[in-house]
């Protein structure tokens, strides 16, 4: 069913409100790989509840329960099949260091519908603010590619940015996944069967079932945060990154990064068995 971008473009999805603890938070990090070594005392920051700290990225799964809404068809004007929705970019504002445990309320609506010939890019934002002071969290901006749905003459968007410079990185970070990656990350949310079934996944063309787009986005945000941040969590303000290609469990993610200046890391993420992309055109800002 074709979509109306004139009827979803600034379109309103309900207030949601949900909660987060400590359990979920370690879990969220265990499902990125933390915890190796397990007495590590910096991998017990992410593990255990003395010391806890929160990874930037956690918010994408304590406020992407606004998903749901746009995958059930609830918004005016984007009913479409499901299987055509690819998650393309991801984007993420703090504006507070997260909370070990919070209460929240989230609001989200479509900003804007892009036309990109053979598909239309929806951008969803989903803020998050603590139910009870108010305080704004966090921002997330979803892009999401509905393939078959472009052409229909609109804007076609912003070109990719955030390009590393002609030269060599200043780092490269190797990160081995588990095998069982995908399935401790699915925990956190995300139960689609592509990354837990392997029938489901070959129906989908792939051999095997693959890791989340948002699992490899906090891996590599965990990647540079300990090697590059010495670990502080809250030295991040933004992060934005775009879904290059698949990981696999059991794959090593080499990350490799830029400088560029005092206040931001350029980077990307391949697999080194594959050599091949799983995020490009990635920067993460500093406060």
């Amino acid at each position: 069913m074709p979509i109306d971008p004139d009827k979803a473009r600034g379109a309103r999805l309900p207030d949601g409100e949900s909660s987060y603890n400590q359990d979920k938070v370690i879990l969220y990090h265990l499902g990125l790989g933390a915890g190796v070594p397990a007495t590590d005392p910096k991998e017990l920051e992410y593990t255990y509840e003395k010391n806890l700290k929160v990874l930037p990225s956690f918010a994408v799964v304590a406020g992407a329960g606004a998903i749901g809404g746009i995958a059930g068809g609830n918004i005016p004007g984007l009913q479409f099949n499901l299987a055509s929705l690819l998650h393309g970019e991801q984007e993420l504002i703090l504006h507070e260091p997260l909370p070990v445990k919070a209460d929240l309320v989230s609001s989200a609506h479509i900003p804007e519908v892009y036309d990109k010939g053979k598909a239309a890019l929806v951008i969803l934002e989903i803020s998050g603010k603590e139910k009870q002071s108010g305080k704004p969290l966090f921002t997330n901006r979803f892009s999401l590619f509905i393939r078959g749905e472009g052409g229909f003459g609109g804007d076609s968007g912003p070109k990719a940015g955030n390009q590393p410079p002609d030269r060599a990185a200043d780092g490269v970070v190797e990160r081995k996944t588990l095998p069982q990656q995908a399935l401790i990350y699915r925990l956190s949310g995300d139960k689609n069967p592509l990354h837990a079934d392997p029938e489901f996944a070959k129906m989908a063309g792939f051999d095997r079932p693959i890791i989340h787009g948002l699992c490899s986005y906090g891996v590599v945000c965990k990647a540079i945060v300990d090697e590059v941040l010495d670990g502080d969590v809250a030295a991040v303000a933004r992060y934005q990154a775009r879904f290059a290609g698949v990981a696999f469990p059991g794959e090593t993610y080499r990350v490799s990064y830029w400088k560029d200046g005092a206040k931001r890391i350029l980077l990307q993420a391949t697999s080194v068995e594959r050599d091949a992309p799983i995020i490009s055109n990635a920067v993460i800002e500093l406060r």
